[in-house]
């Protein structure tokens, strides 16, 4: 069978590799620290969990609105005038199976061959494969360690070109931690409405933050109308494998999306939709009880890579995600993470994973108990003594 060549221009997402292998490790008895998936340990809020059996008791579980059903809609239109002070119209609201397909079918309804796409380095890989399936030219700007992995305004503005027509942001950051400040935001949008540029802003970790607050680009003058603001309920409410996203979109965008939706899932399941909308309007208490937790485990893991020689890694201000600087190890990222895996019995992700300029890193996810980090931080010293010794 010959496969299209697109498929060549497919990426996918590492970490689901990586846990296989530790998975097929402890198969054989091998005790493994899990650091390389991005997913809360919390268990989704009961009252979630009770508003989706009540939903399929009453019969939801038929096809629905491509778009999403009118109540969740409404209740997302009504979160976002709570946490960024714009009205929004709920006929500008997508709900999705997951936050992800946003990403595919925003750049498949607006990237040809030949336009640019600008995107953060190092970033969540999907950004980057699916650019380049859809044939446009993906640009790649850095995220400098010494500015706590935020851009450098002045070179984002040096890859701006006639043909860009998109660019990517992602506050709070998967994989580094990083929080664009507001003057970031500021600029970005200046740029953004000088040249005619569409925004795909992903503010999954929105809630997931510890120091400053969160800034959407949504929330500025005139930017609601070039902004795609892609969200999702994974992260906030530990509700990953309920596959339930959504986007805030420029009206001439809706129809298109909602085509591919109905192209390609028909829908989002009806009764995981009232989970979502119990999700926002519901008791809101487990949210900063897990943000208190994250903060801990962060602090913990922080602290703990900065003690071992060869290794430096910033204190990130928000999601659930460290990534150190391994360079000073003198062996490469990726044969650091195999040998962390393969003979120290932790499952993290090298940084080349995330884009070129995740050289010499590492990504770690503090989504796991205190214990687990410990016992980690252990392997990861005594690893990277042993590597330092063969010097």
């Amino acid at each position: 069978m010959k496969l299209s060549k697109r498929m060549a221009r497919l990426g996918t997402e590492t970490a689901f590799q990586v846990l296989a292998r530790a998975q097929a490790l402890e198969a054989k008895g091998k005790d493994v620290v899990h650091l390389e998936i991005g997913e809360p340990d919390f268990d989704t809020p009961r009252n979630i969990r009770d508003a989706a059996t009540e939903a399929l008791n009453k019969g939801y579980t038929h096809y629905c609105n491509s778009q999403g059903i009118v109540p969740v809609r409404v209740e997302i239109a009504r979160e976002m005038e709570k946490t960024r002070g714009v009205s929004v119209d709920p006929q500008r609201v997508i709900v999705t199976p997951g936050a992800k397909p946003i990403m595919f079918y925003s750049i498949l309804a607006l990237l040809d061959r030949g336009d640019e796409a600008i995107y953060p380095n190092p970033l969540y890989p999907i950004y980057e494969s699916m650019i380049n399936f859809s044939g446009a030219r993906a640009v790649p700007v850095r995220l400098h360690e010494e500015l706590d992995f935020r851009f450098d305004i002045d070179e984002l503005k040096s890859k701006v070109t006639p043909r860009t027509k998109l660019i990517i942001l992602n506050s709070p950051h998967n994989p580094t931690g990083g929080v664009l400040e507001e003057d970031d935001i500021r600029a970005i949008a200046e740029i953004a409405q000088k040249h005619n540029i569409t925004v795909f802003s992903d503010e999954v970790y929105e809630h997931i933050i510890y120091e400053g607050k969160h800034h959407s680009i949504a929330s500025l003058p005139g930017m609601l109308d070039r902004t795609i603001l892609l969200n999702g309920f994974s992260k906030t409410y530990a509700m990953t494998g309920w596959r339930l996203g959504y986007a805030v979109m420029p009206p001439e965008l809706v129809e298109p999306v909602v085509r591919l939706i109905t192209n390609s899932v028909s829908c989002t399941a009806p009764f995981i939709q009232y989970a979502g909308i119990e999700a926002l309007t519901g008791p809101q208490d487990s949210v900063p009880k897990m943000v208190s937790e994250f903060k801990k485990r962060r602090d913990l893991i922080v602290d703990g890579l900065n003690q071992i020689p060869g290794i430096s890694c910033r204190r990130p201000k928000g999601a659930f995600y460290v990534f150190p600087n391994v360079r000073k190890l003198g062996v490469d990222c990726n044969q650091f993470a195999d040998y962390l895996l393969n003979e120290a019995g932790v499952a993290t992700l090298p940084g080349t994973h995330f884009g070129r300029y995740g050289d010499g890193y590492i990504r770690l996810s503090y989504a796991t108990s205190q214990e687990n980090i410990k016992k980690g931080l252990e392997r990861i010293s005594s690893a990277a003594a042993k590597i330092r010794s063969r010097r």
